[in-house]
């Protein structure tokens, strides 16, 4: 089994996986102002809650879109581990072919998305990946990624119209029974759940113009299971994805 972790701007997930099956999924906060210590105590406390020592660990593997906790996270790893963990970036053997203006500058977690989905689903591929942004990456019938769109993620749209308008309130994430609320909540629920429904609706119908192909679409991330059985696309819903991912990368290159 491998440690793979998935640091974002808002929650670090950390899992358990081999080319059997997926032990654990876990997500935690990310936060810039713990130290490697208290972040291996986190997943130390992880490991135990799923009755896993560190010897049962044979190696670990990164994906984060956090620099500045790169250091930290990786001393926190080898502290548990004993082992220095990959962290996906440059120089790393992918297998991918990314037709960008800048291959070196794509997220760290759209390649590792891309490279599960291209093992497990038929190409073309669009990606949803829905966590603090949304992104969603097209792979093309070759199997090359060839591009995407980022955007605000769910939360922090919600979070923009609660904190920039003095009358509407701070609500949780539920999905609602209609779009036609009846109150201040309901109309902010349905807003915001069928808004990003549509929304990414309509951007898979114009990548699919431009693929001139029908597309599988795979939705993965912390959000994407609330929001996708609202869409009108058929989209499969992948939690484990992203781990899925870094195992392959881990296989790739460990020596």
């Amino acid at each position: 089994m491998i440690l793979a972790i998935d640091m974002g701007n808002t929650n670090i997930v950390v899992g358990g996986i081999d080319d059997k099956k997926t032990y654990f999924v876990e997500r935690v906060t990310t936060d810039h102002r713990k130290t490697d210590l208290e972040y291996a105590v986190t997943i130390k406390n992880i490991l135990e809650i799923h009755d896993i020592s560190s010897g049962m660990i044979d190696g670990a593997i990164i994906s984060s879109v956090v620099p500045p906790l790169n250091s930290t996270l990786t001393s926190a790893v080898k502290k548990i581990t004993g082992k220095a963990p990959f962290l996906v970036g440059s120089g790393m053997k992918t297998g991918l072919n990314i037709i960008m203006d800048n291959p070196k500058a794509t997220g760290s977690d759209m390649i590792v998305d891309a490279v599960a989905a291209i093992r497990e689903y038929p190409a073309p591929l669009i990606i949803i990946d829905m966590g603090t942004a949304t992104t969603m990456s097209v792979v093309d019938k070759s199997g090359n990624y060839i591009g995407g769109v980022i955007l605000p993620g769910v939360r922090v749209s919600l979070d923009s119209l609660s904190g920039k308008t003095a009358q509407l309130p701070f609500i949780s994430l539920e999905i609602p029974s209609k779009v036609i609320g009846k109150n201040t909540i309901e109309c902010m629920r349905a807003g915001i759940m069928y808004g990003n429904a549509a929304m990414l609706d309509g951007i898979i119908d114009r990548m699919e113009e431009e693929l001139e192909s029908k597309a599988t679409v795979i939705a993965t991330g912390g959000l994407a299971k609330f929001i996708t059985p609202l869409c009108r696309h058929t989209i499969i819903y992948d939690d484990a994805l992203l781990l899925k991912g870094l195992l392959i990368l881990y296989e790739k290159n460990k020596k």
